[in-house]
């Protein structure tokens, strides 16, 4: 009888650990992530470097402590620039911040897109991944992706 007490009061509390990640879960709003600018920051014979500058939005009534980013930006159809960012960042809430991510490019890689951007000024983009944040319910690896057109003269559309 005491093993069998032993057996429910276990599964009671497996259950009641699995009951409060669902309530976390369920009361977490995913951040929204989207392209806000690129920088040119230095260009030389082979290729250049640039910064993409996201900006994360936290919908949620308390702050997310990122701890790290996981990027896939795509010019049209062909990827651009991918990686991992493993710098801490803080999102306050119903707030959002900019966060800076550094990417080296080749002009063989540039190609259709730099063409594209010249020409018109302008290019569709998709950025997706996934951000991990710790919250007060937990932490969560949430993914994100967007699309939207950028314009030289004005940064991102949506």
């Amino acid at each position: 009888m005491r093993k069998l007490a032993l057996v429910g009061l276990a599964a009671a509390a497996a259950l009641g650990a699995y009951g409060c990640a669902s309530i976390g879960r369920n009361a977490f709003a995913e951040p929204v992530v989207t392209l806000r600018d690129v920088k040119l920051q230095g260009v030389g014979l082979t290729g250049g470097s640039f910064d993409v500058v996201l900006s994360v939005y936290n919908p949620n009534g308390y702050r997310l402590d990122a701890t790290q980013l996981n990027y896939n930006l795509f010019v049209d159809t062909l990827r651009f620039a991918n990686g991992t960012l493993q710098q801490q960042f803080t999102v306050q809430e119903k707030d959002s911040t900019l966060v800076r991510v550094p990417v080296n490019f080749s002009y063989a890689g540039v190609g259709e897109a730099g063409r594209q951007l010249l020409n018109t000024g302008s290019v569709n983009y998709r950025v997706a991944g996934d951000v991990t944040v710790a919250t007060p319910v937990g932490s969560f690896k949430v993914p994100y992706d967007r699309t939207g057109r950028f314009s030289t003269l004005g940064g991102s559309g949506r």
